[in-house]
Parts: C-alpha cells; sequence; structure tokens
C-alpha cells in the first residue's frame, strides 16, 4: 500500500470508531508508531481536525464528515461474502438488518461494481455441515442480546438446560455472543446460579429485555473465553498418519482439538490440544489402522481398553 492509500485508510479509522490508539494504527498497517506519528501530522496539515491525548489515542472533532466513501471491488466482494454467512449462519432479524445495510452499500456502489456484485450473487454459497443438524433459531435474540450489552440491561430468559432436561427462567447480565461448531452462544451472569454461564441460542425458549439496569464490571467476551481456555485440562496428543488417509480428516481434525502438522519419516505427524482423551480415542478409532500414537501414553490405555470392550462382546479373543 503506497503512503496516499495508507493516509486515507488511517482518516477512514479514525472516523470508524470514537477513540483509536497510535499502536492499533501501527499493527493494521504493520508500520512503525513513529510512521504512524508522521502520518497523522500529514492528516492534520491538511486540515483534518484530528484530536490526540498521549495515552489515550487519536479521535476526530465531533461534526467532522467526509464524503461518502466509495468502496473497491474487492470490499464490494467482501460484503457480499459476509451477507451470504448471516443469512445462513445467524438468525432473522439481525439477517434482515444486514441485508438493509447492503441495501445501502449497493447504492453508493460504482456502476461497474454493482454488476460484478450481481454477477457473483449466485456463484457464492454457505452450506450447513452435516455434522450439525441445528435448526433456524425459533426466537431472534442477538440483536436483543448486544443492545442490552450496549445498555447494560438484565435480560430475562426462559431456557432449557439440555443436560436436566428441564426449562428455568433466567435472568442474566450479558456479556457477549460466539458462533461456535454449528450453534451461536450467548456468555451471561446468571443471578440464578450466581455465576458465569454458557446458553446455546437455539435452546432459548423466549427472551424479553427488561427495565432493570446492572452495574456489574464484567470481563470482556474475549477476555472471559481467553481465560475459560486456559483452565480447561487440555492434554497434548501427537499422531502420525499415513499420507493417503490424511484427506479423510480434514473436516473432523478441527473438532479434536488441532493445532498443527509436519511430515516426518514419510507420514504426517498431526499435534492436537484436547479437553477429552477418552473422546479423542474413539475418534481415532475410525482411522487407527492407518495412524500410530507418538504420545500420551494414556491414549494408548484408552483405546487398548476400548478395544478388549469391543473384542469382548464380539466373543473373540
Amino acid at each position: 500500500m503506497n503512503r496516499i492509500d495508507r493516509v486515507t485508510a488511517i482518516l477512514i479509522q479514525l472516523q470508524s470508531r470514537k477513540v483509536v490508539k497510535a499502536q492499533d494504527i501501527a499493527e493494521r498497517f504493520n508500520i512503525s508508531l513513529r510512521t504512524v506519528y508522521r502520518d497523522v501530522k500529514t492528516l492534520e496539515e491538511a486540515g483534518i481536525p484530528v484530536i490526540g491525548e498521549a495515552g489515550i489515542g487519536y479521535s476526530i472533532m465531533d461534526g467532522y464528515r467526509l464524503p461518502p466513501v466509495m468502496f473497491t471491488r474487492e470490499e464490494a466482494t467482501a460484503f457480499l461474502t459476509a451477507e451470504k454467512m448471516i443469512e445462513k449462519l445467524a438468525d432473522a432479524s439481525t439477517d434482515e438488518s444486514f441485508k438493509s445495510a447492503m441495501y445501502k452499500i449497493r447504492a453508493v456502489l460504482r456502476g461497474t461494481e454493482k454488476d460484478v456484485l450481481e454477477n457473483l450473487d449466485e456463484q457464492i454459497q454457505v452450506l450447513k455441515g452435516r455434522r450439525f443438524t441445528n435448526q433456524q433459531l425459533n426466537v431472534n435474540p442477538i440483536q436483543t442480546i448486544l443492545k442490552c450489552i450496549s445498555t447494560k440491561k438484565i435480560l430475562s430468559l426462559n431456557y432449557f438446560a439440555s443436560h436436566s432436561q428441564q426449562r428455568t427462567e433466567r435472568l442474566v447480565e450479558p456479556m457477549g455472543v460466539f458462533y461456535l461448531d454449528g450453534y451461536w452462544h450467548l456468555i451471561a451472569y446468571c443471578r440464578l446460579r450466581k455465576d458465569y454461564r454458557d446458553f446455546r441460542l437455539d435452546r432459548i425458549k423466549s427472551f424479553k429485555e427488561t427495565a432493570e439496569t446492572f452495574d456489574q464490571v464484567h470481563p470482556t467476551l474475549k477476555a472471559y473465553l481467553q481465560q475459560w481456555s486456559r483452565e480447561m485440562d487440555l492434554q497434548k496428543v501427537i499422531i502420525r498418519v499415513d499420507k493417503d488417509a490424511v484427506r479423510y480428516l480434514e473436516n473432523q481434525k478441527y473438532y479434536s482439538g488441532f493445532i498443527s502438522e509436519r511430515e516426518v519419516d514419510g507420514k504426517i505427524e498431526m499435534t492436537f490440544l484436547t479437553a477429552s482423551i477418552h473422546g479423542f480415542a474413539h475418534w481415532f478409532m475410525t482411522f487407527g489402522t492407518s495412524a500410530e500414537i507418538v504420545q500420551p501414553v494414556k491414549l494408548k490405555e484408552k483405546i487398548r481398553e476400548a478395544a478388549e470392550a469391543i473384542l469382548k462382546k464380539l466373543n473373540v479373543s
């Protein structure tokens, strides 16, 4: 990216948030802080009312706006791709809001970019995997959840707990939502359990925003998930798989904690971090004739136990 394009992109970034840290700009464009300071000074010399506070960041004076931004062809196709994903993976209210935004985006595109999107519309599809059978959400909670996070409002849930097979009424303080393995999740502080809980959105039978606000300061969703990952008892697993069998694991390995792979002695050595040696052992048995275990010994023991149990049921010695 040349300097003129970078300085323009920095201006757009400054307009996108109330305050932008110099370090965030440096990381986005892979430049030094000194270069950031020089580029911001260029904006100031061009008459852009940039306000900088040491230790806080940069902001644009309230009321200042650029003329409508023109999107590049690559940015426009990225929007189209996102629209396809949201249509399949989000709830109806979020999909409707994004479609409304897309009409506005298309309205400011040049004619050639509009043609590109129209031609590509049927060439991009997002398909749900067969591994998961999740249905379209019966309720549309995502936008309400996000609103309650920003306004610090208590959310009332009628929730079906899978482990107890019971419905309960919950008052929760929402922290954030994330998508994992085919399902949307809400992380919130549950007043009934007096602790943080993970609520699957497809198990929410009804919900409503209450008038009550909460004052408790919660960690960010990112910080909570990082802490959760550290606290999990993850165990390292290393296996070596025959090259001709590797392709059959591509759609499954990520669900078992896949981290990395490399070629060793003509085989593919794969490293995993798993929360369940028991579960990993049963998955390994589906392709075990084409693989070997490097570590841990505990995994070998689990597979031996499972194999002996199967042989016993088959009455084979």
